[in-house]
């Protein structure tokens, strides 16, 4: 027998497991800590590799100007102030990742376990369809 508020529940858990659900599964799959490391080290590399780009253009857009001035040029405080703006920048950087993985893993728990609490109603109500109709055809 179809019930419309079962069709209505089943379609709303279809829709979540089509839209977010794949990606929120497998973020609540993580332990908390574990998914933040996971995304702390994507964000190391991802600003390491940006850092250098940028500084790579950087120097060849002003090549002219360090070839000119490398001579009375204090290389060790170019050097040092460079690690510290890079540090500085992962230091952000790491805050705002913390901030948002902790975000998406809170939702993605959240979300889950609405899912299965879900799957859990539908699955209580099918077995009681169940037995009553196997009351019906068995009276005992």
């Amino acid at each position: 027998m179809l019930n419309k508020e079962r069709i209505r529940q089943m379609t709303a858990l279809a829709r979540y497991e089509q839209e977010d659900g794949k990606k929120e599964m497998k973020i609540s799959r993580y332990y908390r800590n574990d998914y933040i490391g996971l995304m702390l080290l994507k964000n190391f590399f991802i600003t390491t590799i940006g850092y250098f780009l940028v500084i790579g253009l950087w120097a060849l857009w002003k090549l002219d100007w360090l070839m000119d001035g490398m001579d009375s040029m204090n290389l060790w405080l170019l050097l040092f102030l460079l690690a510290a703006v890079y540090v500085g920048m992962l230091i952000v950087y790491s805050a705002i990742t913390i901030y948002i993985a902790m975000k998406k893993y809170k939702r993605a728990v959240k979300n889950t376990k609405k899912y299965t609490q879900g799957l859990g109603t539908l699955l209580k109500e099918y077995g009681r369809e169940e037995r009553r109709q196997r009351n019906r055809r068995n009276p005992e």
